[in-house]
């Protein structure tokens, strides 16, 4: 074994280096791209798949061997339809030509600004049990659902957002959906999630925003109509129970650019 690796240490060229340098930042992209959504488990129940596949043949249980590559025939047909929320991800992505780019951030005081108001705004509506979907448009684009919507283009004020989500309203009834610092839209319909794992306690509110977190990568703010909780929905997870200072530090580290690398700093937790 140790022969073959220097044989083939030996044998590598530049172009070898280089290809698989290329091949590495791909893998890793993925990685990334797919780590914060189901796809993660999913990825993880195919990883095994494939291990008790080489182990089966390598032990000659030729039935279970059998059965096992049937199944992984059938899996990787699959693929598209199960991955297909994070492949259109990916290749939106590519087509804006930014899949090996960063997200764009608002500026350390933009940024500041507004947090500062939309947290004022989820708290006084956590408190007087007022229900709102605020969406946060990020690198992917949100322009279906925003025509599905009224249009706004109004600056982000904590009174702004505050009287869209007012019962009885015209446009309490549906998402808000913000780009930059600006209310682009409100009164939006956003797609419902199909993870049947979700607690049963979650609403529509709360189904919508994990569902086109789902889908893109924006971010979503929730507030419960029944019970005021404040949660943050982010690549298909809810992270639930926050107060105004816990949603402000989830939000500084992907809004704010020279934070933009403390992605760790989020502790997601699943609805369930």
């Amino acid at each position: 074994m140790m022969l073959q690796i220097r044989g083939i240490i030996a044998t590598m060229t530049l172009l070898d280096l280089i290809d698989i340098f290329i091949v590495a930042v791909f893998l890793y992209k993925v990685y990334v791209t797919i780590k914060d959504t189901r796809a993660n488990n999913l990825l993880k129940g195919l990883v095994v798949l494939l291990m008790l596949t080489l182990v089966s043949k390598w032990l000659s249980l030729n039935v279970i061997n059998w059965l096992l590559q049937k199944t992984m025939t059938v899996v990787l047909v699959a693929l598209p339809i199960v991955f297909q929320p994070e492949l259109r991800r990916a290749l939106e992505q590519l087509g804006k030509g930014n899949i090996f780019r960063k997200n764009v951030f608002l500026n350390e005081q933009e940024a500041e600004t507004f947090i500062a108001e939309l947290v004022k705004a989820a708290v006084t509506l956590s408190k007087n049990k007022i229900g709102a979907l605020i969406v946060l448009e990020r690198e992917i684009g949100l322009n279906d659902y925003m025509e599905q919507g009224i249009k706004i283009d109004g600056q982000v004020s904590s009174e702004f957002i505050i009287n869209i989500f007012i019962p009885n309203t015209p446009l309490h009834d549906g998402a808000a959906i913000i780009r930059g610092n600006r209310v682009m839209a409100a009164g939006c319909l956003l797609p419902l999630t199909d993870d049947g794992t979700l607690n049963k306690e979650l609403g529509t509110r709360h189904r919508a925003a994990i569902g086109v977190t789902e889908q893109t990568d924006a971010l979503v703010v929730v507030v419960s109509e029944e019970t005021g909780v404040i949660s943050l929905a982010r690549s298909g997870q809810l992270l639930r129970y926050l107060d105004g200072e816990g949603l402000r530090k989830n939000l500084t580290p992907l809004l704010v650019s020279k934070q933009s690398g403390l992605s760790d700093f989020f502790r997601w937790r699943s609805a369930s």
